[in-house]
């Protein structure tokens, strides 16, 4: 056994490193890298305590460093690395042992070191694919960052939106408190039907109703802030911001670049390469791989150590590989027509994101420039003409519904164009690179 030993522990030493050489390797040569650890995620964390005044930009930067879900996706990635490291390893050899007879004075033994050479570019092909699908987990990862962004910046929004709503709420509350005492007087004076003190008060009752439901909105809305940061539960108090800063909107070329570089449609691109490199992959698979063995035999008639040398490779008379190639083929024709597709409605939807958010900017700024002084002066003189009785108070409730109602239709025009422009956000991928913050518009004083 030893005499059979000796020659095939040559034989490997020698034969390895030529396979190695001679087989198949990637098209850019990697260096082996050490496990990388996950630190593709910005790590900005935020203070367990209570924050009292978060502002937009702390809440974005603990979003992006403490969301659970961006860390999976960053996981993710990681473990794509490890997907392409051993798509470029080359076959393992593997050694037999044969024994003709079990009598020792007649037995013949065998002994057989194999290797496989992959031949048609298969190892490249392996590794060009396990690229692409590295890739599409960056964009994965990429997609999700600005999906984080966007739903942090809209829930920030909507806590901004609840602030306004809950003040809007407690000057209503306190309007209609004021008003009930100055009917409750002019009734004790006996000038107006204490009917009319009956409606003041209940005016007061549901201008306080309203107060606790939009304080119950406000704790709503912290909480999905909250779990969209992946903060600790009741550690924001109140956000800082001003909800009429009116965020602004991509227009001309800029747009165009930003819709070119969206992660959806740059995701929808790499899984036409993804298909390219798979169809490639199969094709490579249909070239016939050779199987070279070195080795020693021992008889005991002969006397002597005989070498063995064999080289195997299949047919392919049957099975050239090619129902695979066909349907690897297909599929790449379907990833083309779904990326074009996919820019077709990414194109649509974000213009009209885009001309919505443009109509309720014109409606904000309507509200704001003509609506709410009007409604406010209505007010204010029906008020006055109450207390000198010239009017009813009914006159009074009426222009009082009116100035709230188009306080609130101004705080509902202000939300859904913050949540328009989060989305739009989200589509594009996030800000605009040569911004370097979020754009905003700024309006004149509030109202």
């Amino acid at each position: 056994m030893r005499r059979l030993l000796v020659p095939l522990a040559c034989a490997a030493l020698f034969s390895v490193p030529v396979l190695a050489a001679t087989g198949d390797a990637p098209t850019s040569a990697r260096p082996a890298e050490p496990p990388i650890p996950n630190a593709r995620i910005a790590a900005a964390g935020a203070s367990a305590s209570a924050v009292s005044g978060l502002t937009l930009s702390a809440a974005i930067e603990t979003a992006l460093g403490q969301n659970p879900t961006l860390r999976a996706f960053g996981h993710e990635l990681d473990a794509s690395d490890g997907a392409v490291r051993q798509a470029g390893l080359i076959p393992n050899p593997s050694l037999s042992l044969s024994a003709e007879d079990t009598r020792k004075d007649t037995r013949t033994t065998s002994m057989t070191l194999s290797q496989t050479i992959e031949l048609g570019g298969k190892r490249s092909a392996r590794v060009a694919l396990a690229e692409r699908e590295r890739d599409l987990a960056a964009l994965d990862l990429e997609t999700q960052r600005a999906e984080v962004r966007a739903a942090t910046i809209q829930a920030f929004f909507d806590v901004l939106i609840a602030q306004e709503r809950v003040e809007v709420a407690r000057e209503s509350l306190e309007i209609a408190g004021s008003g009930a005492s100055a009917v409750s007087r002019r009734v004790t004076a006996g000038k107006v039907s204490p009917v009319e003190e009956t409606r003041a008060r209940v005016a007061e009752s549901a201008a306080r109703i309203e107060l606790r439901q939009a304080q119950a909105d406000q704790r709503a809305a912290l909480q999905a802030l909250i779990a969209v940061m992946g903060a600790a539960p009741d550690s924001i108090a109140r956000v800082d911001g001003s909800a009429d800063a009116m965020p602004a909107f991509p227009e001309g070329a800029a747009l165009g670049d930003r819709l070119e570089r969206a992660p959806a449609l740059r995701r929808a691109r790499m899984d036409v390469q993804r298909a390219e490199a798979a169809f490639q992959l199969e094709r490579a698979r249909g070239v016939p791989d050779v199987t070279v063995g070195l080795g020693a035999q021992r008889a005991p008639d002969m006397g002597r150590t005989q070498p063995l040398i064999s080289v195997s490779i299949p047919i392919p008379l049957f099975d050239r590989n090619q129902g695979a190639q066909m349907q690897a083929m297909r599929k790449r024709e379907a990833a083309a027509a779904l990326a074009q597709a996919q820019a077709q409605r990414l194109r649509a939807e974000v213009l009209q994101a885009v001309d919505q958010l443009e109509a309720r900017a014109d409606e904000v700024e309507a509200l704001r420039r003509d609506v709410l002084p009007g409604a406010r002066g209505a007010y204010e003189a029906a008020r006055r003409g109450f207390e000198l009785g010239k009017f009813g108070f009914l006159d009074v409730l009426d222009a009082q519904r009116t100035w709230l109602q188009a306080r609130g239709q101004y705080v509902n025009a202000l939300s859904q164009a913050h949540r328009l422009a989060a989305d739009i956000d989200r589509r594009l991928g996030g800000p605009d690179p040569q911004s370097g913050a979020l754009p905003a518009r700024t309006t004149s004083d509030r109202p």
